[in-house]
């Protein structure tokens, strides 16, 4: 977990930097960043529209230049029964957990990507005892703990054995 800390340290002063050199050449500032800002939200300066456009063309191209293929425009305020009927509401969930210490909330899928292996391996052997005793390759607990969280019925059965 250390090492994953410094690399997200790391990735965060590389942003950080990014950003900093983003809103200096005038690509991109923070919403109404004089009245304290906005999270999340980002206006673009003249040669971020330029770069932007740039980035949307590119995709367009990419796909829907292709055969069988008509590009649409719709909004992405829908009727529920919209996305019911395309799948969106069954096949897309963010399964999340609440640390009953902190009363943070977590994704799990993420959750389960920072565990260590050794953890992982605690927990498959709490889940079906007897069946990864001994000594298991990295690679076979990686890919069974895969196996067991990639539906959300699985992955609450695991999440229970979380220490959270």
């Amino acid at each position: 977990m250390s090492q994953n800390k410094s690399t997200s340290v790391d990735q965060s002063k590389v942003m950080d930097k990014i950003v900093s050199l983003a809103k200096r050449r005038g690509f991109v500032f923070q919403s109404s960043e004089i009245y304290g800002g906005l999270n999340g939200c980002w206006d673009y300066g003249p040669l971020g529209v330029e770069m932007l456009n740039n980035l949307k063309q590119q995709w367009w191209k990419s796909m829907t230049y292709r055969e069988n293929i008509e590009g649409v425009d719709a909004s992405i305020l829908m009727h529920p029964r919209v996305w019911e009927a395309s799948g969106h509401v069954e096949n897309f969930t963010d399964p999340m957990v609440d640390c009953k210490s902190c009363k943070a909330r977590y994704r799990l899928d993420v959750l389960f990507d920072e565990l260590s292996i050794k953890r992982k391996k605690e927990t498959l052997r709490e889940l079906e005892p007897g069946q990864f005793d001994g000594q298991l390759k990295d690679e076979v607990v990686i890919e069974e703990f895969a196996k067991r969280t990639a539906t959300d019925a699985d992955s609450a059965k695991i999440a229970a054995f979380l220490p959270f």
